[in-house]
């Protein structure tokens, strides 16, 4: 049992006197409460300043290089064009088949044909010409600065937290440099896609060259091998399979990006098909466009998960394999100039749902339109505005049916001072601390708390989750946010995320035990968040634009239906793939289900779930960037106003205001993992 003499009690126990104290006495302390102006640092002047000079002075050099890399961009793409979607269609579908085997063919062979018969197939070759040209260049420089982080560790402890900054700010923020750079056309797309996708790739390498044991490295040794010998022909054939799980990686966040890319690039591509139509508010053509994108991203992740997993290939490699499928692929490449359809598909045989499909959304909202109407109007004013600005001004006839007057603020306290005493006496002090503290931001809400008492909050909970070194880092992130100007909207940002990836965790855990439990549950789920994962953010945000029109209520929906993937599939995995012979011992000594989930199983898989809400958090985050679209006033705002303006400095503070808010998340929830780790590691040993 925790005492009062403990430290982090007395920590905490500071941090909500404190904030309690400025919830109070709020009116009367001024700076505590509202951060002075005058301690604000204009450095969106000096960045801006900063870029012109960078680009007078080099930019004929990043002119040369998109130039340049204009020419591998239009090979591609006349290359890919000069082949008969049939053509293509069957060296797809082989491929796909040699990767994983007759059920990812089947698939393939499906989406490919939805591209082709929906009208697609031009602005998805396009799309894929970029990626084709991306992936191998992010790819090869991934590699060659994972293999400098392997072998010097002074460049490993400068490579990991350029990498954190660059997998954290938001990918919209890397599209304002580098126009500023490299111009208008196809080259952001490009360059954007290389810099956004080389992390993972970097990562990988790192860790499957570190994970070679030794016993390989002196089997070299002994053989005689040279030191590029025994990297080449040792190392890296070893770190082979997580070499090719970044490889993976790389190509799925090199496809996400260049789609965002499209916003500046104006391409006919896929997602230039998929912005116009969303400006439009077209439901239906910008929902079809964005499945294609979805399926090419399930595709590309298919077959390179299947080939980095090659000891577990549904298919072996066969010579008889390749030769049928060079003779299939130069079938239909003859077939193609015989039957004008294999070569082109005509545009009366295309397929378009997209005017029914808007039908049926508008028949919803006006159908439902009261139902939906007072699903928003209760959640707006009886969650989001109670977080956003307190109890004290959410709190009114207009809405509640009562207004907070002094006698209810007292009664308000009254009751909380007693449910903390109860607990106090009950020997809960921590819990006791964290009603008073809850009840004192719920009072002010998260806009309406002082600086101070929110940094405060945060860097304890830094301090209890990694200690002093991640309290001070977090304290310099925070210290960053106040001095540069952005800390409302930081807090804005905070907030919208914050609900709604408290949403999305609730919900999302909920589902993933169950579907643990039941396996049609699960057969049902798996798709559909494979779909939510690879969807353009854009897209998942339409339908809620649609229905529920601009506003922070839209926005949330779109981040809790974003941001619940992994809490489903961390959740469940977890409860998957338990020890088993912890698992037949529970069952031996007689345990019921209920008890074998709630006493062995969920606290076993705790881990998993905490890395899940990791990933939650981080998702939600992602999609923040998205939701400055339908008008919240957040970080995300102050990107889109960079890009639109060309303000270097605005759109940069806030991309790194925002992967700050991102990597102290990180942080801490992973601190809070390792330590859940290490105590149930603990009692398992003991258990033992």
């Amino acid at each position: 049992m925790k005492t009062i003499s403990d430290r982090p009690f007395l920590v905490w126990a500071s941090v909500t006197a404190l904030v309690a104290g400025l919830v109070v006495f709020s009116k009367g302390l001024g700076p505590p409460v509202t951060f002075p102006e005058t301690l604000v640092v204009p450095v969106t002047d000096p960045m801006n300043a900063a870029m012109r000079w960078f680009v007078d002075a080099f930019g004929w050099l990043f002119k040369a290089v998109a130039w340049l890399f204009d020419w591998p961009i239009l090979f591609a793409k006349a290359l890919l064009h000069s082949l008969p979607w049939a053509a293509w269609f069957v060296l797809t579908v082989y491929v796909a088949f040699r990767s994983g085997g007759p059920g990812l063919a089947v698939f393939t062979a499906l989406s490919l044909l939805y591209m082709v018969t929906f009208g697609f197939w031009t602005q998805s070759i396009n799309s894929f010409a970029l990626v084709v040209v991306s992936i191998p260049l992010a790819v090869a420089l991934g590699f060659a600065v994972g293999t400098w982080g392997f072998k010097s560790d002074r460049a490993y402890r400068v490579i990991m937290p350029v990498l954190d900054l660059m997998q954290t700010v938001p990918a919209f923020a890397y599209l304002l440099p580098i126009l500023l750079l490299f111009g208008f056309g196809t080259t952001v797309g490009l360059v954007a896609s290389i810099l956004f996708a080389f992390p993972p790739m970097v990562r990988n390498t790192i860790v499957g060259l570190r994970c070679v044991s030794d016993e390989v490295i002196e089997s070299g040794l002994m053989s005689g091998a040279t030191p590029a010998q025994l990297f080449w022909s040792v190392r890296v054939p070893t770190a082979q399979r997580q070499i090719l799980l970044g490889v993976n990686q790389t190509t799925m966040a090199s496809l996400s990006m260049v789609i965002i890319a499209s916003i500046i690039g104006g391409t006919n591509d896929i997602g230039w098909e998929v912005l116009s139509t969303i400006r439009k508010a077209q439901f239906g053509e910008s929902l079809l466009a964005g499945i294609v994108i979805a399926l090419m991203a399930m595709i590309l992740d298919r077959i390179t998960w299947g080939f980095a997993v090659r000891s577990n290939a549904a298919v072996e490699p066969s010579a008889s394999g390749w030769k049928i499928c060079a003779a299939s692929f130069a079938a239909a490449f003859i077939l193609a100039y015989l039957f004008p359809a294999l070569r082109e598909w005509p545009e009366a045989w295309i397929i378009d749902p997209a005017p029914s499909m808007n039908a049926a959304l508008e028949w919803l909202f006006v159908e439902f339109r009261a139902t939906l109407e007072a699903i928003k109007t209760a959640a707006l004013f009886y969650i989001m505005l109670p977080i956003k600005i307190g109890l004290s001004q959410a709190v009114s006839p207009f809405t509640w049916g009562f207004a907070v007057t002094p006698v209810i603020a007292t009664a308000y306290a009254l009751v909380a001072a007693a449910i903390a005493i109860f607990l106090i006496v009950r020997g809960k002090h921590q819990k006791a601390l964290g009603i008073i503290l809850f009840c004192s931001v719920l009072y002010v809400g998260l806009t309406g708390l002082s600086w101070l008492a929110l940094c405060a909050i945060i860097v304890a909970l830094a301090w209890q989750a990694g200690g002093k070194n991640l309290a001070l880092w977090v304290g310099a992130g925070l210290a960053f946010l106040l001095l540069t100007g952005i800390w409302e909207p930081a807090v804005v940002s905070l907030y919208l995320c914050g609900v709604g990836v408290l949403l999305a965790f609730s919900l999302g855990s909920a589902i993933g035990v169950w579907a643990s439990e039941n396996n049609t549950l699960s057969r049902i789920v798996r798709p559909i968040i494979d779909t939510l994962q690879t969807m353009p953010l854009f897209v998942i945000l339409i339908p809620f634009v649609m229905v529920f029109k601009i506003g922070e209520f839209t926005a949330l929906l779109a981040i809790v239906v974003y941001a619940i993937v992994p809490a489903i599939r961390y959740t469940e995995h977890g409860l998957r793939n338990l020890p088993r012979d912890v698992i037949e011992a529970a069952i031996a000594i007689g345990t019921t289900r209920r008890q074998l989930l709630w006493q062995v199983k969920l606290p076993l898989a705790v881990p998993s779930i905490m890395l899940g809400l990791n990933q939650t958090i981080m998702f939600g985050i992602s999609m923040l960037v998205i939701t400055a679209l339908v008008g919240t006033d957040d970080l995300g705002q102050q990107i889109y106003i960079g890009l639109g303006d060309g303000d270097f400095g605005v759109g940069m503070t806030a991309g790194i205001g925002m992967a700050i808010i991102a990597m102290t998340a990180d942080r801490i929830t992973q601190g809070f993992n390792r330590q859940i780790q290490s105590r149930l590691g603990t009692k398992l040993d003991n258990a033992l």
